[in-house]
């Protein structure tokens, strides 16, 4: 079994006893090593072991994996039968602003990209959740670029307070900031935080970001922490697939990410999503597209090493795609999704941080549940 090595000095900005500090005393290159040594018997004693490890999950991932793909599919759909029941939880995003400091090579927001760009008022903030809520969404995911003037802490607060009395779920995708400013988000009613760290390669993430804060991998890898210090109750986590030469890798990190997670900050609900790259402005093509199948098995995988982790799937997938994995980990899907400021409420002239791929309206997603057994679930909590 691969176990943690010892790091002679800790990088700066992440604190010891963090799941962040976790993931840096993880050998991730010994993992990968089982990944490309996995045996058949070793794939057969991942599929019947009871409690699976991280090395469990390098078998998972390997090419004798891959050939026992039903038997994955068939453990992955009964694991999260038991643990979720026939519920998929519905969600949108609501992007507040496309203003950006930070040049990411590939983003449609990146700085560096001569784009329509357009920041809502929480005037208008409002409006649009409320044309969300009319559409029967309780939780909505707010996002934005990367700019903390324009951006600020203050306005950030402010739009989670307004919002807070008509949506019970406020979760937000924002710049990340430290421990106080989340605690300031959770007391105006946010409950969740989602950072994706993109990439877990320093040098690929060095690569693709080459301006601003998020600049700081260290920094941005700990803020899942700073958030459940600050009250956070949903922590949701994922890298964008396409970025690094070997997905593999990445499926290894956010893994081993989540696993800290859910030892460290136990008292709350971590979500994991791995979405595949788009096109955007910009025009950034993935180094190693991940093709549907190898998905299919990273996905079955991550559900047998997570059993309780929520699976989330964007509407980056095609419909037919997003039908297809229903039944194989998937617990949380966007819907009728727009990726630019405004666009629910009224008509916007801004342009999309990326194209979607499923453009059907919530309800017609909600009906294909149905249809296939599953109950759409709008709302799972309420606060007291």
């Amino acid at each position: 079994m691969v176990s943690p090595v010892v790091l002679e000095s800790r990088p700066d900005g992440v604190p010891a006893g963090t799941a962040a500090s976790d993931l840096l005393s993880t050998d991730l290159r010994a993992l990968r090593t089982l990944v490309d040594a996995a045996s058949p018997a070793d794939v057969e004693r991942a599929l019947r072991s009871p409690r699976r490890s991280l090395d469990d999950f390098a078998a998972l991932l390997s090419a004798p994996a891959a050939a026992r793909l039903e038997d994955l599919a068939q453990l992955a759909h009964q694991t999260t039968l038991r643990r979720f029941g026939r519920t998929i939880h519905l969600f949108a995003p609501l992007y507040l602003s496309s203003e950006c400091v930070s040049t990411c090579t590939y983003c449609g927001f990146s700085a560096a990209n001569q784009i329509a760009r357009r920041t809502l008022s929480p005037e208008e903030v409002l409006a649009e959740a409320r044309a969300l809520t009319a559409r029967g969404f309780r939780h909505l995911l707010l996002v934005a670029g990367e700019h903390a003037r324009i951006v600020s802490k203050d306005y950030l607060v402010e739009c989670v307070r307004i919002l807070a009395p008509e949506v019970p779920s406020i979760s937000v995708e924002v710049q990340v900031w430290d421990t106080d400013t989340y605690r300031r988000l959770v007391r105006a009613g946010c409950e969740g935080l989602v950072v994706y760290q993109e990439t877990y390669d320093r040098t690929t993430y060095a690569g693709v970001h080459l301006k601003g804060k998020k600049r700081n991998y260290d920094w941005r890898l700990a803020a899942l922490d700073r958030g459940a210090e600050g009250g956070m109750r949903r922590l949701g986590l994922g890298a964008l697939l396409g970025l690094h030469p070997d997905w593999r890798y990445e499926a290894l990190a956010v893994a081993a990410h989540a696993h800290a997670l859910l030892r460290r900050a136990w008292r709350c609900e971590v979500s994991l999503s791995l979405p595949r790259l788009r096109p955007a402005a910009g025009g950034f093509e993935p180094a190693d597209p991940v093709d549907d199948r190898h998905f299919v098995q990273l996905l079955c995988a991550l559900r047998l090493l997570l059993p309780d982790v929520a699976l989330v799937l964007s509407t980056r997938e095609k419909p037919d795609f997003r039908d297809a994995v229903l039944r194989l980990g998937v617990t949380h899907l966007s819907a009728g999704s727009h990726t630019e400021p405004g666009g629910y409420a009224d008509p916007s002239d801004a342009e999309p941080q990326f194209r979607t791929s499923d453009n059907r309206s919530p309800a017609e997603v909600a009906d294909l549940l149905r249809a296939n057994g599953y109950d759409p679930v709008w709302k799972d909590w309420e606060r007291a």
